[in-house]
This record gives structure tokens, C-alpha cells and sequence, in this order.
């Protein structure tokens, strides 16, 4: 179920009434927010308010990160309520992830936004029930004092994308964009997500779902493509002028799996 999710909505965890409003925005699983999303004085009262029975589609918590003071009591409310998966932020290390996941008794999205959970994003991603990365590229530049730029990210991008590969787990989510006024922006992010082997972003509004799912879903013209290249036979062929061969057979299954 988490491997199969492609734009995620953030929603506040103290602001309850959102809860369903979120789940009808298109999204294809809503994350409760625990960590940024609240002030510290309403850390308890979001605690409280945790929710998975509004939906049927996967619930998701993000937990405060550890080391805070909240995280403990984050991890013990996870453990007690049926929701899909536990994302954690500030993912530094394997160990963390694995204590989190035994924990909660849930698949762990290990957020990377840091340097150092960049240079231990192959062992997080191999780590003991972690089910996928994702990318924090807004925390990941304020660690570096980077700029967020395309061509900046480019290394930590195709690093998560290596790393996910090599534990056999998804393609990680790429981070969330910011401006919220033109919808071009969330769509050239989620293309360029897409193209780099990301399998979905993440989301901070409504507005921005459909643009996210629109980026990661094969267009017709690609699944045409697809279906002509596999019914092409085995060995060597042409299809429209260019050479077929397995390694090309194997990106017409896998867009066909994704529009499936």
C-alpha cells in the first residue's frame, strides 16, 4: 500500500475538521501532521486528535523527530492506532528507523532532510522496516545553505533514487513545492521528479494533488508506445525507427504496470 503512493496531503493533526476534506482532495493518502505543522504548544492536543477512521484511504502519521520531546509519545500513539505508515522526519541514521518501526509496528518513510541522513541513505534505505525515502529538500537546503534550485538538488535527488534502487524498495518522494499560486510550478517539479526516477511528491494543498498524480501517470501516448513495443516479440525490432531490445521491453512493462 505505501509502495503505491504517489501524491500524499499533508494535513495538520490539531485541526481535525480538515481530516475528511483531505481525504476528498484526490489524494491517494493523507498524511497527519504531528511534526511542522504544529506549534509546540499544540503538540499534545494533535496527539490526541490522531485519527484513521475517516477514510479508506492510507493514513499516515509524521512524527516529531527524535531527539525531541515529543517523539516517545508520538511513537507510542502510532503503535495504537491502525494507520498505514510512520514518516520520519530527520532521518539520520538506520537505527533510528529500525527502533521506529519496531516501535509502532509500521512500515517507516524515512524522510531525509540532512546532510548527514544523505550520507547514510543507503543504510537507512536497507534498514529493518523502512518501506521507502522521501526527500526534504526545503530542511535538506537550510542544513547546507543551499539554494533550492534544480540543478543544486541534483545530486541528493539521484543519491535517494540510487539508495531506493539498491534496497529494492520504490522510487522515493521528492519534496514538497512551495509556491501555491500557479499550479505550473507543482506540475514542472512533479515532471522533473518523475523523470529522474522519483515515484511521487509530496503535497501541502489540495490544489496541488492533481498535478502531482497527472506528472506521475503514464501519458496515452507512452502507454501506445508501451503496448507496440511489447508486441514487437522478443530479440531485436524496430519500433517507430529505433531499435528494441529487452532493456527497453523491461520501461514498456514498467509503464504499463504504472498506468495498471
Amino acid at each position: 500500500m505505501v509502495a503505491l503512493v504517489r501524491a500524499p496531503l499533508f494535513v495538520p493533526a490539531d485541526r481535525p475538521e480538515r481530516f475528511a476534506k483531505a481525504a476528498a482532495s484526490g489524494a491517494d493518502a493523507v498524511i497527519l501532521d504531528l511534526e511542522d505543522a504544529v506549534a509546540p504548544a499544540g503538540k499534545d492536543a494533535a496527539r490526541k486528535a490522531l485519527d484513521a477512521s475517516f477514510t479508506d484511504l492510507p493514513v499516515l502519521v509524521r512524527i516529531n523527530a527524535h531527539g525531541t520531546p515529543w517523539h516517545d509519545r508520538d511513537v507510542a500513539a502510532v503503535a495504537a492506532l491502525p494507520v498505514a505508515a510512520v514518516v520520519l522526519p530527520k532521518a539520520e541514521d538506520a537505527e533510528t528507523c529500525g527502533i521506529v518501526a519496531g516501535a509502532t509496528g509500521r512500515p517507516v518513510i524515512a524522510l531525509v532532510e540532512s546532510a548527514a541522513g544523505l550520507a547514510r541513505a543507503r543504510a537507512i534505505a536497507a534498514a529493518d522496516g523502512v518501506a521507502r525515502l522521501a526527500f526534504g529538500s526545503i530542511d535538506f537546503c537550510a542544513d547546507l545553505g543551499c539554494e533550492h534550485l534544480r540543478e543544486v538538488l541534483l545530486p541528493a535527488r539521484s543519491e535517494l533514487v540510487l539508495a531506493s534502487r539498491l534496497a529494492g524498495l520504490p522510487g522515493p518522494l521528492d519534496g514538497v513545492t512551495v509556491q501555491l499560486d500557479d499550479p505550473s510550478f507543482t506540475r514542472d517539479d512533479a515532471r522533473h521528479a518523475c523523470a529522474m526516477g522519483m515515484t511521487g511528491k509530496l503535497c501541502i494543498h489540495p490544489a496541488q494533488v492533481a498535478e502531482v498524480r497527472a506528472a506521475f501517470a503514464p501519458t496515452p501516448a507512452q502507454v501506445d508506445w508501451a503496448r507496440r513495443v511489447l508486441a514487437s516479440g522478443e530479440g531485436a525490432a524496430s519500433v517507430d525507427g529505433a531499435m528494441v531490445d529487452e532493456p527497453v521491453r523491461i520501461r514498456a512493462r514498467a509503464i504499463l504496470a504504472q498506468a495498471d
